[in-house]
């Protein structure tokens, strides 16, 4: 299955009162992106123990604002693999506006038994995320 990038208009809700995206509305907005790329590859976060006999735990988050971003600019979401270990991954969000990155965020996940301890990344999930690209190869 491919993956379309996520795309969308911002509206009031998601500014502050100056009608300036608001900071935190990004992390939704990256939770939205990875939870679609995931099921357009058959795979569901909610489901990740009954089909890989892992789950996924975010450890770390962040975003990086280039530009302002206001009411009514449309944005699209790029997602990268920025780094990938044995038991943990981390995904890039590029928010672009007209071509350029306007905001880069990343989220890094751990996998982990479903008792809470350390486990490999499970082989259908590796597959999965080396189907994104790496950050050299959307800016080459």
């Amino acid at each position: 299955m491919s993956h379309q990038p996520l795309r969308f208009q911002l509206a009031y809700g998601d500014c502050d009162v100056v009608g300036i995206a608001y900071f935190a509305v990004y992390y939704p907005w990256m939770e939205r992106a990875q939870t679609l790329w995931l099921h357009s590859h058959g795979l569901r976060s909610g489901e990740l123990v009954e089909d890989l006999g892992v789950l996924t735990v975010g450890v770390h988050s962040e975003c990086t604002y280039k530009q302002m971003v206001r009411v009514f600019d449309e944005l699209t979401i790029g997602i990268t693999l920025d780094r990938v270990g044995t038991s943990s991954y981390t995904l890039g969000f590029d928010f672009v506006r007209d071509g350029a990155v306007v905001t880069h965020g990343a989220m890094t996940f751990v996998c982990r038994t479903p008792e809470g301890g350390k486990a490999a990344i499970p082989q259908r999930l590796l597959d999965v995320l080396r189907t994104l690209p790496t950050p050299a190869e959307v800016t080459s």
